[in-house]
């Protein structure tokens, strides 16, 4: 089998793992403990936080450990809005294209805060443009949030750029960075609070982590022991903050290289797809996007049978984001783009992992896609 869809999740690397060991085993304590075996875990969970900040550029207490990307965005999206309400600011503003934790965090906002929400219109290739994003903005705006790079699509957003705008505007922007995390570089982002996910990295799944700026108010959606600062009470998870540290660093160490050669590989893939096969048609911005990720509708087929067909002949990959597996209805992203519904549901994504492949493995898996949309096109 060869997975491709690590958009989805990727697998626990095994220096992640070795790093975690000792945490989950003779180095248990409670970070919160006044004895030895706490401090011990809470020295491990301060450099934890060191590690991650740096990658980030920010600072080691800007750093919330959190059980994930959905729960990092909550987090930002509800903490700055509710933490806003006291000076009067009841608007927020997304794009259509986020990921499901920000809209749907937008509308609890809405529906039980009254706060209204903008979501500032993307072109036919998921961007945004800074004038759109200062044209949503207003005196009582709270904050901005946006995705870095889409996970459906690939495209990657000019967040330089729309920082500029929100800073401007004096308004806090937070970027979800969970899919940018480990394949762009996010320490020049400019922004005021940034999301990530172990399990995209190579870490386990439920750890996170979301940073934020200390001038930037938060109000907690967790109460309780009040650690983090008292800004997500809960036991923190020492073992898995050691190995979002791990896979983080490791991650930004390959970038640069690991970015050109994956690029290589599904630009290849891409071109290879859509000269053989005529109904296909990339989503996303052919030159600013993820380098691991190639997203295609093959019009007159069923995504869904497409994916199954690609299982038969060895191959996982996904429709879009997992979050919304098993969903009839189209992608929200590419009805947002413009592409219409029924073509929307043809789409399949494919997401690349660190792992070296052969030097023939883009036009070998472009053939398999060829036989696969062959077997259910009409």
């Amino acid at each position: 089998m060869l997975y491709l869809d690590h958009a989805a999740t990727s697998p626990v690397r095994p220096e992640v793992l070795e790093a975690m060991r000792p945490y989950l085993t003779e180095v248990f304590g409670n970070p919160s403990s006044h004895h030895t075996a706490g401090e011990a875990a809470a020295s491990a969970l301060d450099d934890a936080r060191a590690r991650i900040a740096a990658v980030l550029g920010m600072r080691a207490g800007d750093v919330i450990f959190t059980a994930g990307g959905t729960e990092a965005n909550n987090l930002a999206v509800k903490g700055i809005a509710l933490a806003a309400l006291a000076r009067d600011r009841r608007h927020l503003v997304v794009s259509p294209i986020e990921h499901e934790s920000i809209l749907e965090s937008a509308e609890y906002l809405r529906r039980f805060h009254d706060v209204s929400v903008t979501a500032v219109a993307v072109d036919p290739l998921g961007r945004i443009a800074p004038d759109a994003l200062a044209a949503a903005l207003r005196d009582d705006t709270a904050v901005v949030s946006l995705g870095h790079a889409n996970n459906e699509i690939g495209t990657v957003q000019d967040v330089a750029a729309l920082s500029a705008v929100t800073r401007a505007a004096g308004v806090p922007l937070h970027v979800d960075a969970v899919q940018s995390a480990g394949w762009l570089d996010l320490r020049t982002l400019g922004a005021d609070a940034i999301s990530i996910a172990g399990h995209k990295l190579g870490a386990p799944k439920g750890i996170g982590a979301l940073a934020v700026r200390g001038r930037v108010p938060l109000e907690p959606l967790l109460h309780g022991g009040g650690q983090e600062r008292g800004r997500r009470s809960g036991t923190e998870n020492v073992a898995g903050a050691v190995g979002l540290a791990t896979a983080l660093q490791l991650a930004e160490a390959e970038r640069t290289a690991l970015s050109a050669q994956v690029g290589a590989v599904t630009h290849r893939f891409i071109t290879a797809v859509l000269a053989r096969i005529p109904s296909a048609a990339l989503t996303g911005d052919p030159q600013h996007r993820l380098p691991a990720t190639a997203s295609f509708t093959f019009a007159g087929t069923s995504g869904e049978a497409v994916l199954l067909e690609l299982e038969r002949r060895g191959i996982v990959s996904s429709s879009g984001s997992a979050c919304a597996a098993g969903s009839d209805e189209p992608s929200h992203v590419l009805v947002a783009c413009g592409i219409a519904p029924q073509i929307a549901q043809t789409s399949v994504r494919f997401t690349f992992g660190r792992t070296a492949l052969p030097d023939d493995a883009p036009d070998r898996l472009a053939a398999l896609v060829v036989d696969s949309v062959q077997a259910v096109s009409g």
